[in-house]
């Protein structure tokens, strides 16, 4: 009987065991693709208890929203996972849209120019938003003068708010002022709202 070298049996062994260990591997990469845990982007939400997308928000006293806002940053991952995120890792900023940078006038319905954060509208290191003075409505009837019943409503002046967490920005929410009065049309708006009702 043929004798085998008792290294020869180990290299083949050995061989054949890093094979089977790099196969292992390979099934193991190739099945945990789908569930890898990867954050993938992050979104403001104006809720704490689900990722819910705000677009437009309207803060002050005249408007469909009354008061400060607080948004909330949520984090998505390739998993399908949604993750509130909190502390100070989340960064907000807030700016003057440049595309829409009015604010009306309450005596005539004419534009003038919206102040600047952190004039009219401030954004805290916690994503809350509150309404300050100079107070201003950024929200243009164009019903107004005309036979219409109803206000007309659209934004004129906004503000972007963006979050930034790990590398990624969210889209930005707007938000409108309504912290001064609107234009007062005795058909369609006499009480001298700014800005949609919500309802």
């Amino acid at each position: 009987m043929r004798k085998i070298s008792y290294w020869r049996y180990s290299a083949v062994k050995l061989k054949t065991l890093l094979t089977a260990l790099a196969c292992a591997l390979l099934v193991f990469s190739m099945l945990g693709c789908g569930t890898t845990n990867h954050l993938q982007s992050i979104q403001l939400s104006s809720s704490n208890s689900s990722e819910t997308v705000t677009g437009t928000v309207s803060i002050g006293i005249n408007g469909p929203v009354v008061g400060p806002v607080q948004l909330y940053t949520w984090a998505n991952y390739s998993n399908g996972k949604q993750v509130l995120l909190n502390g100070t890792a989340v960064v907000y900023k807030i700016s003057l849209d440049a595309n829409t940078p009015f604010a009306v006038n309450p005596g005539d319905n004419s534009f003038y120019p919206l102040d600047a954060p952190p004039q009219t509208m401030q954004l805290s290191a916690t994503g809350l938003l509150t309404a300050v003075d100079p107070s201003a409505c950024s929200w243009f009837n164009s019903n107004a003068g005309t036979k219409a019943t109803q206000p007309a409503w659209s934004a004129v002046g906004v503000y972007l708010v963006t979050a930034t967490y790990s590398g990624f920005t969210s889209p930005p929410v707007f938000v409108a002022a309504a912290s001064a009065p609107g234009y007062v049309d005795l058909l369609n708006n006499p009480t001298g709202a700014c800005g949609p009702s919500g309802k």
